[in-house]
This record gives C-alpha cells, structure tokens and sequence, in this order.
C-alpha cells in the first residue's frame, strides 16, 4: 500500500483558510486518482490513492 502523499503541512504554511481551501480544489482537479483531505494526525492536507477495484 502506498503511504499518503502530504500536499501542504499546516503547521508550516502561511495560507489563509480560504487559500488552503482553493489549494485543496485545485490537488483534487490535478490528482483525481488521490482522495485530498485534511489529516489531523499529520496536520496536513494530504492525497491518498483511491482503491482501484
């Protein structure tokens, strides 16, 4: 299984909430084979592959 792939770390970032939020529109559009969310364990928002069934 592949690990999740960390986009943007939140603790580092200087992005406003609606700058994260349009970052997160635009890595859905260019990764649509990855699931972008947000993962409160890393604080980060992060890609992980869709299951290929």
């Amino acid at each position: 299984m592949e690990p999740d792939r960390v986009f943007i770390d939140i603790r580092t970032c200087d992005l406003t909430l609606s700058q994260v939020m349009n970052e997160i529109a635009k890595l859905q559009s260019e990764y649509p084979d990855y699931e972008i969310f947000m993962d409160g364990d890393t604080y980060a928002i992060v890609g992980r592959r869709r299951n290929q069934r």
